[in-house]
């Protein structure tokens, strides 16, 4: 090749190499975008792997409920012939009727427990709805309409709210709310819908639901005393926030669309079923100067627990069951 061939076939190459550069880096931005899309694939299917079946954690005999076409699932324990008592557990990735594990057993001692896992939550089915707080309201309502005979409903944070609102159109003997709220956040309808995509969705939630993220709600909001953190508890959590379509509920609570459209103060002052409000005296999430507030808002009982914050129920389950047979419940036994 003579030296003109040469330089031209040089400068025609070095030509070719700086159009095809910008290609050849759109190539490899695009080859980690999909190797990061398909990791995270591969990630989001090992932990559902991962989680297995997730089996009824409370003792008694499990049942079910069809309601609107979803299939969910409650825990019976105790004589039939003893007062009704619905357990209703709160709102947060992972939730299960597990929350009221500890109480059950001592419960049915005493009356005829309920602890239903509500949908999108525990055992029970996780269609992928657009989850509303009058949804929860309404099953709650229609669970005891059809299932229990004139309740006393315990029922925690959140779905104190949805007890509440239920409470109008049914017979409820009593409720007892412990740290109920009608606000968890502001309204962000934009992370529900981002939390509901499959990819991105699924892996920013696996990141939520993660166990150090759940322990680190149990560490911060949960308990008092961190050394009374079961394992197993952190793990069933787990198992249950990984389920088929477990992040549906869970995107509306982040979302602040769980929340009730009511005041939770004024609704309490009209309710005409009695109501007693249980609170630990260190919960920060929902912190006890809210209790002290609805209390004296709807002239409610208050009763405070000890070296507790979030769920003294699970932290101290001797203490609160004792305070329940003792003085909560003792119009259920009288009659």
């Amino acid at each position: 090749m003579c030296r003109l061939q040469q330089n031209v076939y040089l400068n025609l190459n070095s030509k070719a190499v700086a159009v095809l550069h910008p290609c050849m880096k759109a190539r490899r931005v695009l080859g980690a975008a999909l190797g990061t899309v398909g990791g995270a694939i591969v990630g989001n299917r090992l932990l559902k792997r991962r989680a297995g079946d997730l089996e009824n954690p409370l003792v008694g005999i499990e049942r079910t409920y069809r309601w609107r076409g979803i299939e969910t699932t409650y825990t019976v324990a105790g004589d039939p012939t003893d007062p009704d008592v619905l357990l209703c557990h709160g709102i947060y990735a992972g939730a299960s009727s597990y929350e009221f594990e500890p109480i059950v057993e001592q419960l049915a001692e005493d009356y005829h427990v309920y602890a239903v896992a509500l949908p999108g939550f525990g055992r029970s089915e996780r269609p992928p709805l657009v989850y509303a707080p009058s949804l929860y309201a309404e099953f709650i309502r229609d669970f005891a309409g059809d299932v229990t005979a004139d309740p006393i409903v315990v029922a925690s944070s959140l779905t104190g709210s949805f007890a509440v609102d239920a409470a109008d159109e049914t017979d409820f003997q009593q409720l007892v709310l412990i740290c109920p709220t009608d606000e968890t956040a502001t309204e962000r309808p934009w992370l529900r819908t981002l939390l509901r995509t499959p990819i991105v969705g699924t892996t920013l939630y696996n990141l939520l639901a993660s166990k150090p993220s759940i322990r680190y709600f149990y560490d911060r909001d949960g308990y008092y005393d961190t050394s009374r953190i079961d394992p197993e508890m952190v793990q069933y959590t787990w198992d249950s926030a990984h389920q088929s379509g477990a992040r549906y509920a869970p995107a509306s609570f982040a979302a602040g669309t769980l929340d009730p459209e009511f005041d939770l103060a004024t609704e309490l002052a009209v309710l005409e079923t009695p109501t007693t409000l249980v609170w630990g005296r260190d919960a920060g999430l929902v912190p006890l100067r809210d209790g002290r507030d609805l209390a004296a808002a709807a002239d409610l009982d208050l009763v405070v627990i000890d070296y507790a914050t979030q769920l003294p129920h699970a932290e101290h389950p001797d203490e609160f069951v004792e305070y329940l047979r003792a003085e909560l419940l003792a119009v259920g036994i009288d009659e």
